[in-house]
């Protein structure tokens, strides 16, 4: 083999091995400090972070809807976060609504969401799956008061 084939080949396999070892700390990097939302001015390379909506009023519950989102088991026990009429994301991603620290969560586990009146459980895509009173969440399903919602090793539970 000609010595410049040789060296073009050594100097290719350096170069993939680099774009590998770049793409590896972009993902650890991700994961450790999350994404962040920002779009570029034209002209200017000054990030400008993306406006938030105005959250909607919140409106008072009736008699047998759940107030409150309360974990029951796992690091956050006795944590409980009011209801309003905005989904509560779950996960282990800094701009999840509840942050979970455990092994067993994913990124974006699931979420929890109103709809015509009752609230709704949804895993999103996770890996060990979302639980609800043992069954495994499939698609959105209706959550009733008192009944535990598991992810990983934390429980959780609507109360009124």
């Amino acid at each position: 083999m000609n010595s410049l084939t040789l060296t073009l080949i050594r100097v290719a396999f350096l170069a993939v091995l680099w774009l590998f070892v770049i793409a590896a700390i972009g993902v650890v990097r991700t994961d450790l400090l999350g994404t962040v939302a920002t779009k570029m001015r034209r002209g200017r390379n000054q990030p400008v972070p993306m406006q938030q909506p105005k959250p909607p009023r919140p409106v008072r519950p009736g008699r047998g809807t759940p107030r409150f989102l309360v974990v029951t088991e796992g690091g956050l026990a006795g944590v409980s976060i009011d209801l309003t009429d905005q989904q509560i994301t779950m996960g282990r991603a800094n701009d999840a609504t509840l942050v979970l620290n455990d092994d067993y969560a994913s990124t974006y586990h699931a979420r929890i969401f109103p709809q015509d009146g009752q609230w709704l459980v949804e895993d999103l895509g996770s890996t060990n799956g979302t639980y609800l009173d043992r069954q495994k969440v499939a698609r959105p399903t209706p959550v009733p008061v008192g009944v535990p919602i598991r992810i990983g090793k934390t429980a959780l539970e609507l109360r009124r």
